[in-house]
């Protein structure tokens, strides 16, 4: 039987609880959940052990009947996507309502897949299911599991009923004893920009297929979505994000979720790629965007997208260049590309790059080299202090990789002019280099703890 993880899809009509089960069983809030119906519109997975059994949890958005028009018909054709690529279905109802016409369509669908079905009667609470369960035989999928995803009431139950769905499919549990400890780590590249800069339409380029929704229609992206490629034997997970609007253009509710979600995409992320609305240019909302990046430490590619629609060629591109230079002074070490997602140009130079960028992220110093250089340093630009106590420096050491961490020690460092340390991280990466990343440099007091 292939290793590779059983992929296991949760499908059913809107607001029937799909994303509360989907967070319930991965154990975590990621899917985002709302009253509003047709909250899920792309495909949504995560990894997640099921009682040992080494699973991929997809959520979808809602099956509906009858023809849809613009981006809920782009839902529909995500769900039949998962369908197709799933080796086990969680069809879910709601127990506390009649069944719809969309239930049945969904079941129908469903019987045509062929695939197995786990029949699934969500927000079980009270014993008002009885009272609407009297034609969930018809569905043609037998008895349901009764659960409340949002109560944990019957997980166990179900999760019983998944392990015996994967055992008939030949699935075997993780054999932890024979993990390869010498596995290629993944490089997570988070994907950043403003709504309707193409996020989505860069990650479809790279992977060759329309997973993630493309629409005209700003704010597709609701929520994060990860995807997992390998590009010259180098494994990446893209981490699809919606648009980070200006702090005063952010609704409440499912989009103010959303943008925290982006935040928490930062963290698990080793390097953001800033993706710019070659065709609007520069907002001062870009500056702010790759302010989070910086302030997680992470590396950065600002990526110029849309130049197939930039007029005067070299000419338009230099003088975007000009403007980033001077828009993003404070993070001069991070690369520029110009790229077209919808034509798929330059698209896998923002890999190559983050390889080139991962490297230098997980390099390290040895600490006398690093002490040589910086003695040298400080001796040929003094700390300057307007202050009667000068500071004076002792000794320092990388302590951390990914991202580079570096603890100098001084006497005094709480005197040290707002200049002296960007002094010393202009001087470390024109000797090291560490291009691409953020570093950090941490100064402490020679006779304390911390200054």
């Amino acid at each position: 039987m292939d290793p590779s993880p059983a992929k296991i899809a949760i499908i059913g009509r809107p607001n029937v609880g799909k994303s509360t089960l989907f967070n319930r069983l991965i154990g975590k809030r990621h899917a985002i959940i709302a009253d509003e119906a047709g909250t899920t519109r792309d495909q949504i997975s995560q990894k997640f052990e099921c009682q040992e059994y080494k699973c991929i949890l997809i959520d979808t958005g809602g099956l509906e009947y009858g023809k849809q028009e613009n981006i809920e018909a782009d839902v529909q054709s995500q769900a039949n996507i998962a369908i197709g690529d799933a080796d086990l279905i969680l069809f879910v109802i709601d127990a506390m309502s009649e069944l719809t016409v969309d239930d049945f369509t969904a079941a129908s669908i469903l019987r045509k897949s062929e695939k197995p079905v786990v029949l699934i009667a969500n927000k079980c609470d009270n014993e008002s299911i009885e009272e609407n369960s009297y034609n969930i035989y018809e569905l043609g999928f037998g008895e349901p599991i009764k659960i409340s995803a949002i109560h944990k009431l019957g997980i166990d139950e179900l999760n019983s009923a998944i392990v015996d769905n994967l055992k008939k499919q030949g699935y075997k549990k993780e054999d932890h004893s024979e993990k390869e400890t010498k596995a290629p780590k993944t490089t997570s590249i988070c994907i950043l920009g403003k709504p309707n800069a193409g996020k989505s339409s860069l990650v479809n380029g790279m992977i060759g297929m329309e997973k993630v929704i493309v629409s005209e229609i700003a704010g597709t992206t609701r929520d994060v979505t990860d995807t997992e490629i390998t590009y010259n034997d180098e494994k990446y997970n893209l981490i699809d994000t919606a648009g980070i609007r200006r702090r005063g253009k952010v609704e409440s509710g499912i989009e103010k979720f959303s943008v925290l979600r982006c935040l928490s995409a930062i963290e698990r992320s080793d390097i953001v790629v800033l993706l710019i609305d070659g065709e609007l240019g520069i907002t001062a909302q870009d500056c702010h965007i790759a302010e989070f990046a910086l302030q997680e430490e992470k590396g950065l590619i600002l990526a110029v997208n849309k130049i197939d629609l930039m007029e005067d060629g070299d000419e338009a591109r230099d003088y975007m260049l000009r403007r980033l230079i001077k828009k993003f002074a404070f993070a001069p070490w991070a690369p520029v590309v110009f790229i077209s997602a919808k034509n798929r140009k330059n698209i896998f130079q923002l890999l190559e790059l983050s390889k080139e960028i991962m490297v230098e992220r997980n390099k390290r110093i040895d600490t006398g080299e690093l002490n040589a250089f910086l003695q040298k340093t400080t001796m040929k630009h003094l700390p300057a202090s307007a202050k009667n106590k000068k500071p004076r420096f002792f000794y320092g050491t990388q302590v951390d990789t990914n991202p580079p961490k570096f603890v100098l020690f001084f006497k005094n460092p709480k005197n040290l002019h707002f200049s002296y340390p960007r002094y010393l991280e202009n001087e470390i990466r024109k000797n090291y280099g560490f291009g691409g990343t953020a570093i950090n440099l941490t100064f402490k007091n020679k006779n304390a703890e911390e200054n």
